[in-house]
């Protein structure tokens, strides 16, 4: 497949279109007002004024919709998952400045999970984590996966789809570094299945760990919990 590179001029033109395009809405409804660089992550998303700007529309009545700036701790299901320890936005970010989200896999078990549960959880983990990102210097985010003690028992494909999803539609260009740490053998078949959902950028942006040397590339050891050794 050929990809189309565009030059700066007409990136910067096809910005302009956009913005100019969207200024009525965010006038009339200052609350859905985006920043230009959620802007400018759509347009590098979708490489099409058109297709962005469809997708922002979607994006901030979503947004509106579903309540996403009121997800906050204490709700109780956000509670919930937070004390099942699925997930954990880290205080400190990666060697790029990238903020760091750890989804723990063992807790997962798409057998007792409802996914509307699941689903709000990873937004509110999402909105977290790019709450932290200082875009002057980078805007998208490491997520890293621990496969220690792995099940395919337990193995939840709908969580992995539904963040797949969230991070194509609604939080693209977010994903900056996707690392796979303790990964075991029995994981290569999950993996097959998984990379067909995969747009082929963001597979390039998944990174199997291959020891604690090769994870300090990415990630300073000592900010990490002691469980994922």
């Amino acid at each position: 497949m050929s990809i189309q590179i565009q030059t700066t001029s007409a990136v910067d033109d096809d910005f302009l279109e956009l913005k100019s395009r969207l200024e009525p809405l965010f006038e009339a409804e200052p609350l859905k007002a985006q920043s230009d660089a959620c802007l400018r992550r759509f347009l590098r998303a979708f490489q099409d004024v058109d297709e962005a700007y469809s997708a922002l529309i979607k994006y901030v009545d979503w947004r509106e919709e579903y309540g996403v700036n009121c997800l906050s701790r204490g709700d109780d299901d956000i509670e919930e998952q937070l004390a099942l320890g699925k997930a954990e936005v880290l205080d400190f970010p990666d060697h790029r400045g990238r903020p760091i989200v750890l989804v723990t896999v063992r807790n997962h078990d798409a057998r007792s999970r409802d996914l509307n549960v699941l689903t709000k959880f990873i937004i509110y983990i999402l909105e977290e984590a790019t709450r932290k990102c200082n875009e002057d210097v980078i805007d998208n985010l490491c997520i890293t996966f621990d496969l220690k003690g792995f099940s395919l028992s337990n193995m939840d494909y709908g969580f992995v789809k539904q963040l797949i999803w969230l991070l194509s539609r609604r939080y693209p260009e977010r994903l900056g570094k996707c690392l796979i740490v303790n990964s075991p053998f029995i994981f290569t078949g999950c993996w097959a299945l998984i990379r067909l959902w995969l747009h082929e950028v963001t597979s390039s942006k998944i990174v199997f760990i291959k020891s604690k040397d090769h994870l300090a590339e990415y990630i300073p050891l000592n900010v990490l919990p002691n469980s994922l050794f």
